[in-house]
């Protein structure tokens, strides 16, 4: 029996000593030994992400990832991206972390982890106030006399042409000025909730029984278990301190 439980000891060293050299060879490791961790954000999707004039970046997720790079000791560096290219930038390693409302789906988690989600939403659409009552289903929608406004390369512009056949469907690609344009147009809840604030008596929620989607937003990371692993824990306490909620309740405002 000694025999066996010193045996059980080697083999249990031998695995921790195994799991620790993958640790300081992976993702995390080279970003505490850099200084620096590069985020990826695209600066143009209030109340996440959004980068002003003046070049400022702000929003939940800004804060969030200057509190994640304290965290890891590191110094937080932002990376800007667009939807229609964040995934081949992430590919090409031009940052190691990437968020700002970001939702999962299988061809990003291909190609990186993510963390805990921080938002559990849905689509809902936005529209004219005038016209708040007209679009209440993807049916009313989608007719040859409304015109869909989407943002190329995310998650609307997937969810547009997936379930639009008669409705025409336009690209607009400055995000930050989509909400201008818009005759009847899709967008995630709470990006509902703030465009009806900032566009007051001119756009405004329609009033659906049930989102037409649920997703979860996360952050998009390195794949590595060591940075997975510091970043969930990260997000677990703001979540659960309710530091993130403040984050977003300020950034909505």
């Amino acid at each position: 029996m000694k025999r066996a439980y010193f045996l059980a000891t080697v083999f249990a060293a031998l695995n921790l000593t195994a799991s620790m050299a993958v640790a300081e060879d992976g993702a995390l490791a080279e970003i505490q030994k850099a200084g620096v961790i590069k985020i990826g954000t695209t600066g143009d999707y209030k109340p996440f992400s959004y980068k002003g004039a003046d070049g400022t970046l702000t929003g939940a997720d800004i804060s969030m990832g200057k509190d994640l790079a304290t965290s890891l000791n590191v110094k937080p560096e932002f990376v800007m991206t667009t939807w229609k290219t964040m995934l081949d930038d992430f590919k090409a390693g031009k940052f190691d972390v990437a968020l700002g409302g970001i939702t999962v789906n299988p061809a990003r988690a291909e190609v990186g982890d993510f963390s805990v989600p921080n938002v559990s939403d849905g689509k809902r659409p936005i529209a004219r106030c005038a016209d708040k009552d007209k679009y209440a289903t993807l049916e009313a929608i989608d007719q040859p006399s409304v015109r869909v406004i989407v943002n190329p390369g995310g998650t609307n512009d997937k969810f547009a042409h997936e379930h639009f056949s008669k409705a025409p469907i336009q690209e607009f690609a400055d995000n930050k000025a989509i909400f201008d344009e818009i005759a009847a147009d899709k967008a995630d809840g709470i990006e509902v909730d703030i465009q009806s604030k900032l566009h007051p008596g001119v756009l405004c929620p329609v009033a659906v029984k049930e989102p037409f989607t649920h997703f979860d937003n996360a952050y998009l990371l390195r794949k590595d278990p060591a940075l997975k692993a510091a970043v969930d824990a990260f997000m677990r306490k703001q979540l659960d301190s309710g530091d993130w909620k403040k984050k977003l309740d300020a950034a909505i405002q």
